[in-house]
């Protein structure tokens, strides 16, 4: 514990609010709430802690703390904070978890659609549906018994589902507004439950189409039936009430947290949800940060009740997101927030071995390597490669790992302004020095530890850019190959020597991913360049092939090779003129012959 964090410390208060903390560049890292300020807080800094928990304290380098006026108002200050920050120790729910959900569209002429997203606006929505084939399934069914409108747009005249008599065809006809909210509200029934209600009604009309001998109309409701018991009654009923009801269970073992979402729709129990993260404050609080942001950024609908297991703040939930919330305490609601929880505990003991490998692989990966070369843990590391063809078209490219992972937004690709053709430390001085530039003017983080793609000569150029140009003191490690073009050595330090890893070590893995990526993306972006100029300069002084031709033809052949190759007939396919597909067939023809 620094002395600036201890003088904070006792001047925390004994009152709600969050608190962030930064690590030694200021970045947020982590933010959190509390009843109590003071106790919270303090309780990173004292005791002992498992090794996820110790990580995180060992960058805290500061904090800073927000008062609120109570519980609620600490728990919305958070997610918003955590959403303004994204900090890297905090869970963030992806918006790619995503369940299918039936739509009823808010137009003069509503249809009904399959959708994944949910918008504030004034469509209905139900589900979510446990798959997309599902979801498709129970539309179908509405499709056919219900006549609303089908098509994307309206037409000039009567399609098919009017002569089926699927559609009113508002193309042609007046529907009064009237008619079909009659219909939604129906549809809106079918969908809560009310589906049984429907099918009586079929059997009632089958019956009597069958006593009056009409046999076809009489088979037109039998089918109707098979098709709603074949989608709607799919499932086993859970609860009787038909009730849209979430329903929340958790687990903790060795500082992660499991937590579990049932989504219980008419009754049964149609789809889960499981995430699966890093624990840092208590488990009850950190579900109701989750529970904010699943029904917050994540956008899942809002069902008509949650179920939450006991110790969780009921009310706290209550006035987030106003809706009813109950613990229960008895019956199949309780029996159902124990499944719920033990499912949470069997989905963590699964994960928990490939979560453990994970964390060894990456940041404990990280910790390997940082011990070894005597340095902070390098959680941000930056690695350089240049790459070209005998000094053409010459590029280099930087990856950034972050907590032993490739950060693939942080990705960059240089063409070389300044360096001569084979000047290879002439351009990895000029990248490097345009790189921390960069980051210097827009303050963005600084890495841990920058690796370069090669030998002393190429550590030195950068050594000079980073500590005597720009001032900047970070650990600068060279990676070298064998004969064989495989990471062979780790180089680092003043003087430079080879810094000894077991070449079974995790340490040694995460600097070969990292070589071989930084690698592959230098020769892909050079390959990319080599193959732009190879067409801009095949077909330079071709009348009538501009660049948005050149473009347009390597986007169609795939190659210059196979341009050559191609006859006047495939040139007019990737949309040239005749005239000018008959000049580039000449040009490469007579230039075949020369040969």
């Amino acid at each position: 514990m620094n002395e600036l964090i201890e003088h904070k410390l006792s001047l925390l208060p004994d009152l709600p609010g969050c608190y962030l903390m930064k690590d030694r560049q200021g970045t947020i890292i982590y933010v959190g709430k509390a009843k109590i300020l003071k106790n919270r807080v303090r309780s990173y800094f004292t005791g002992s802690h498992d090794a996820k928990t110790q990580r995180l304290v060992g960058e805290i380098e500061d904090f800073e703390y927000i008062i609120t006026s109570s519980d609620i108002e600490a728990l919305i200050l958070e997610l918003n904070l955590i959403k303004q920050y994204d900090p890297k120790y905090n869970i963030m729910l992806k918006d790619d978890k995503t369940y299918p959900y039936l739509k009823i569209t808010a137009e003069r002429h509503p249809k009904l659609i399959v959708t994944r997203q949910l918008k504030k606006d004034k469509g209905k929505y139900f589900g979510p549906y446990p798959n997309a084939t599902a979801a498709h399934e129970t539309k179908k069914l509405l499709d056919r018994l219900y006549p609303y409108r089908k098509c994307h747009s309206l037409p000039d005249r009567v399609c098919l589902y009017y002569h089926l008599g699927q559609c009113l065809a508002p193309c042609v006809n007046e529907v009064p507004v009237d008619t079909y909210k009659e219909m939604i509200d129906d549809i809106s029934k079918f969908l809560n439950g009310g589906y049984k209600t429907v099918k009586k009604n079929l059997q009632e009309k089958m019956n009597a189409a069958a006593a009056d001998l009409e046999f076809e109309r009489a088979k037109e409701y039998r089918d109707q039936i098979a098709n709603i018991e074949a989608v709607m009654e799919k499932q086993t009923m859970m609860m009787n009430d038909f009730t849209d009801r979430d329903v929340f269970g958790y687990a903790v073992e060795k500082g992660w947290m499991c937590v579990q979402v049932f989504f219980v729709r008419q009754g049964k129990l149609i789809e889960r949800d499981v995430s699966i993260f890093p624990l840092y404050q208590d488990p009850q609080e950190e579900l109701l940060t989750f529970i904010g942001q699943f029904y917050g950024k994540s956008g899942h609908l809002l069902p008509k009740e949650i179920l939450l297991p006991e110790g969780v703040d009921r009310e706290i939930v209550q006035q987030l997101l106003q809706v009813n919330v109950f613990i229960p305490q008895r019956g199949k609601k309780k029996d159902l927030v124990q499944l719920s929880i033990k499912n949470a505990k069997i989905s963590l003991r699964e994960k928990f071995q490939l979560i453990e490998r994970q964390e060894q692989r990456t940041v404990g990966a990280c910790e390997e390597l940082g011990e070894a070369m005597g340095i902070a843990v390098p959680l941000r590391i930056e690695a350089f490669d240049n790459s070209h063809t005998g000094g053409v078209d010459a590029v280099s490219a930087m990856v950034s790992f972050v907590d032993g992972k490739p950060n693939r937004k942080d990705y960059r690709k240089y063409k070389t302004r300044t360096a001569a053709a084979h000047d290879d430390y002439g351009a990895m001085r000029e990248v490097v020095r345009r790189r921390y530039i960069r980051v210097l003017k827009e303050d963005l983080p600084l890495p841990d530890l920058i690796l370069i793609d090669g030998g002393k000569g190429q550590m030195e150029i950068a050594r000079e850019v980073v500590e005597d140009e720009l001032g900047l003191s970070i650990p600068i490690a060279g990676l070298a190959k064998d004969d064989k073009h495989q990471t062979a050595q780790l180089l680092y330090g003043n003087p430079i020597e080879v810094i000894p890893l077991k070449k079974t070590s995790e340490a040694f893995y995460l600097l070969q991913r990292i070589q071989d990526e930084v690698h592959r993306f230098a020769i892909t972006f050079h390959r990319q360049r080599r193959d732009q100029t190879a067409l801009t300069s095949a077909l330079d002084n071709l009348k009538g092939v501009g660049p948005k031709r050149k473009k347009q033809l390597l986007k169609h052949f795939g190659s210059m090779k196979k341009i050559r190759e191609a006859s006047v007939e495939e040139l007019r396919a990737a949309s040239l003129p005749q005239k000018v597909a008959e000049d580039v067939f000449a040009h490469f023809r007579a230039e075949k012959t020369e040969q």
